[in-house]
């Protein structure tokens, strides 16, 4: 008698081999049979019907930042429509935990993270308890609440604010003050972290102006913390070195990160088309620079093209263009106030169309309009800016100030969205199949009003798989379960195999995409994020009950905290 049995569908287990008709036989949170069961006589309490459909393993998100969200959201919405069962969270060295015992110090944390990622700040101060002190502290506020399986990190920036207050955005560690940050790491561990998280991307800075916590660390830092994960079985190591092609400084040091470790370390994020294709081939030579040290470095890609969602609110992306950083860091008032000043809306924009890399970004009257809440500016969404501007008889740049003042910052423009050839799709999977990436980089949980890349796993199938033929679903499953759960060292997911976790997604493979990207204003706070459904996701079942039924969320929550050493081992090096 099987708790759930999955009847009649292709069975695609995530080995990538070939497909086999077969029924899914389910009892409590485990895979018990695999075969002609239905002529076998089996019974179940509960059956889905997958008879002209592919059953899959639930596919596994190595990227995102969902640590906060688990505490308004935890179906983790919208990644389980799109078949995700697992996540990984803490990454880029942005956690929320450890805090310590001052609270400024989760105040700190709160406003970085609001800045760096994406998340509006009154969300984070009033969907979020804050009532921890240590990572255990942490798992134990939000194990057993979770729709989906989710580990989590131990972030870098959050080991320095804890262990050096202030100090920690202007100086390099003292050695007492390294030997703190390393029993502060071995005990997010000891608690079941995946592992550590850092970044010394030059985009990552705090809402002061200053850089985040770990931009602040010197290289023997980061090899010294990486040297606590040899210790631990099952964690791995995440980084964002640079931006750009990558110098010989970037591949000794995640080399040197994934030998003390004894760990893999990925590093975030390449994005993939056909003219960046031969730069982007060049820097997985960071795998093979590793692999003759004996560690292992392994490329984050996202498998599709991100479409920014600009702006003035959080000011992302806007705070680049040269002058800008100190008007984009205001208070929203004081920034409101700015943008309605003539003069002053007239000094940012002769700084931004000045001779510098950026300027196609002030390229005003051939920006969209994405959305645009107030009544004022009805009838402007889906238009260019130009074309409103000579209807109003303005400036673009005036044109899309007073929109953004209409609607309390909260207009969203940028480039329209361009089809993309098969030149494009090509040399992505070019570099899926290397052994040196892996598929993920979603950044769920973050960048809330910027882009939505949650729904990569259904727009990669979309896109890769049924619209374009360009690889087998077979393949394609491959990438997106199997991959990450090995690099992970996840214990019997990522697979459908007999004893292994019934993480399991029936699709439509003639229809599995994503559906468009809407605004939805569902966060704490009433504020908004970029929401995107998915289309020939039918089923998914996490840990043998079902959370996502025919599109819509169950309210069921039988996801696990995964904990190193208990939920994961290894992971390989090889």
């Amino acid at each position: 008698m099987f708790d759930l049995l999955i009847s009649g569908g292709d069975v695609i287990d995530g080995r990538g081999g070939p497909r086999q008709r077969a029924d899914v036989g389910i009892v409590g949170d485990r895979i018990s049979a695999i075969g002609d069961l239905i002529g076998g006589g089996a019974q179940a309490t509960a059956t889905i019907d997958a008879s002209g459909r592919a059953v899959t393993p639930g596919f596994v998100d190595v990227h995102t930042h969902l640590d906060a969200q688990v505490f308004w959201d935890p179906d983790l919405s919208p990644s389980p429509l799109h078949g995700v069962t697992t996540v990984i969270g803490g990454n880029c060295g942005f956690t929320i935990a450890p805090l310590g015992d001052d609270p400024a110090h989760g105040d700190y944390l709160m406003r970085m993270l609001a800045r760096v990622e994406g998340i509006p700040l009154e969300s984070l101060q009033q969907g979020v308890p804050w009532s921890w002190q240590t990572t255990a502290e942490y798992f134990d506020a939000i194990d057993g609440n979770v729709a989906v399986n989710a580990g989590f990190k131990v972030g870098h920036s959050a080991l320095r604010r804890v262990v050096m207050g202030p100090d920690s955005v202007s100086r390099p560690s003292t050695g007492d003050e390294l030997e703190a940050m390393k029993a502060l790491l071995r005990d997010g561990l000891e608690a079941g972290a995946l592992g550590f998280s850092s970044s010394w991307s030059r985009t990552h800075n705090d809402p002061m102006g200053n850089m985040v916590p770990s931009r602040c660390a010197e290289r023997d830092e980061l090899v010294a913390l990486c040297s606590v994960l040899s210790d631990f079985d099952g964690t791995s190591v995440e980084f964002i070195p640079a931006l750009g092609p990558f110098e010989d400084w970037a591949l000794e040091l995640m080399s040197d990160m994934s030998a003390a470790a004894r760990r893999p370390l990925n590093w975030n994020v390449m994005t993939v088309n056909a003219r960046s294709l031969e730069m982007n081939q060049a820097k997985l030579a960071a795998g093979d620079h590793a692999a003759a040290r004996g560690g292992k470095v392994v490329a984050l890609t996202v498998p599709l093209a991100l479409s920014l969602h600009l702006n003035f609110n959080s000011g992302f992306v806007l705070d680049a263009l040269p002058g800008w950083e100190e008007v984009m860091l205001l208070p929203k008032e004081e920034k409101l106030k700015a943008l309605a000043d003539r003069a002053e809306r007239r000094r940012l924009n002769e700084l931004a169309q000045g001779d510098h890399p950026l300027r196609p970004l002030a390229h005003w009257a051939r920006k969209v309009v994405f959305h645009s809440p107030s009544p004022e500016n009805d009838g402007c969404t889906g238009r260019m800016i130009g074309d409103i501007a000579e209807e109003r008889g303005q400036d673009p740049w005036d044109t899309l100030c007073d929109m953004a003042l209409a609607d309390d910052l909260e207009t969203s423009f940028g480039n329209p969205a361009m089809p993309e050839p098969t030149a494009d799709w090509e040399a992505r999977l070019e570099i899926w199949r290397d052994r040196r990436a892996v598929i993920g980089a979603s950044d769920a949980g973050a960048h809330l009003d910027l882009f939505l890349s949650s729904n990569y796993a259904t727009t990669m199938l979309g896109e890769a798989v049924v619209r374009r033929g360009l690889l087998p679903l077979e393949e394609a499953v491959h990438l997106l379960t199997k991959v990450q759960a090995d690099l992970y060292g996840l214990v019997d997911r990522g697979v459908l195999a007999e004893g292994a976790y019934a993480d399991v997604v029936v699709l439509d493979e003639a229809t599995v995409g994503s559906a468009p990207t809407t605004f939805r204003s569902d966060l704490p706070a009433g504020a908004s994020r970029l929401y995107a459904e998915a289309t020939g996701i039918e089923h998914v079942v996490c840990n043998g009950t079902e959370i996502v039924r025919g599109g819509e969320f169950t309210g069921a929550r039988p996801g696990t905290l995964l904990r190193s050493g208990t939920h994961t081992t290894g992971p390989s090096l090889d």
